[in-house]
């Protein structure tokens, strides 16, 4: 849609996940930037909303980063210890049984590019993320809100990491099940970690070689918040699209660091189906040495379905 929308002359509001696939935004980035148009992705934490689990927006977060507080290089953990629980309600079934597609139903139009199977009532509505097909489960549900103000934090807006490690059990080739870590790594050492078990009771949602910032905005710093008033402003950026639409400079969240955000769910995804580390190149967007991986990257599209 997003694609159409950009050769149709039309600027873009699209809500997350941005896309389904690392190749797809790929293309969306390409469509936006080939027929200049201004692009806004919608997520909850990049701007004046409540940060989940520390009770403030991101604004003090990046000055304290920006700032040197922490020291670098810094380690984020997403978990229900430091404020998020992931989702795993959304994993779906296995060894579904074939039933009639009811009338009301265009399956085949519902199915889009996907792959056909047959139908069952847990594909469709709201259940559908947990299968491969179309989503990927929690991850695939709300990881972008959750990890696009991440990647905004560490300054990687640009970028991606260079390794994703899983520790997962086995995956259905069909439906999505759980895991329990996810560990992404930056070229500089940066990381990431998705606990899936809250294994880590005592993880800082951000934490550096000087500091540490907990659930609720604790810190092992003295006085941080009086510290914090004390720190210059993040690079101020264009927060109201109706702004970017009338000036032509780019929307705050946009195709260019969406796509990179997006990116960070769909490798985690790509390796957690696959069971194993993977190696990525941010430059060419693809995995390294790896064929498999890189075939989940640019997806084969059902009948006449095309980007």
């Amino acid at each position: 849609m997003a694609i159409a929308a950009a050769e149709a002359g039309k600027d873009i509001w699209c809500e997350k996940p941005m896309t389904r696939t690392i190749g797809e935004g790929i293309k969306v980035v390409e469509a936006v930037q080939r027929h200049g148009r201004m692009f806004r992705l919608n997520t909850w934490f990049r701007f004046k909303d409540t940060f989940y689990g520390l009770g403030t927006d991101v604004k003090p977060l990046k000055k304290v980063i920006e700032s040197g507080v922490l020291g670098w290089p810094l380690k984020v953990t997403v978990s229900g210890i430091t404020g998020y629980n992931w989702k795993f309600f959304w994993s779906g079934k296995t060894n579904l049984k074939p039933m009639p597609v009811p009338e009301s139903l265009d399956y085949d139009a519902w199915l889009g590019p996907a792959p056909y199977k047959p139908y069952n009532p847990e594909r469709v509505h709201s259940v559908f993320r947990g299968y491969w097909d179309y989503d990927g489960g929690g991850l695939g549900d709300m990881g972008q809100h959750y990890l696009d103000p991440v990647q905004y934090l560490l300054g990687k807006d640009h970028t991606t990491p260079v390794r994703v490690e899983v520790d997962a059990p086995q995956q259905d080739a069909d439906a999505v099940g759980s895991w329990r870590r996810v560990t992404y790594t930056y070229a500089d050492g940066c990381q990431v970690i998705l606990d899936g078990e809250n294994k880590d009771k005592d993880a800082a949602y951000i934490e550096g070689p000087y500091g540490k910032i907990y659930k609720g905005f604790k810190s092992d710093i003295p006085n941080l918040k009086g510290l914090i008033d004390t720190l210059p402003d993040p690079e101020p950026q264009i927060g109201l699209f109706s702004d970017s639409v009338r000036t032509r400079q780019k929307f705050a969240l946009n195709e260019m660091n969406g796509h990179r955000s997006a990116t960070l769910v769909n490798m985690g995804i790509i390796a957690i189906r696959l069971g194993r580390t993977l190696h990525f190149d941010p430059v060419a967007q693809s995995f390294i040495n790896d064929e498999e991986a890189n075939r989940l990257v640019w997806q084969p599209m059902r009948g006449s379905w095309s980007i």
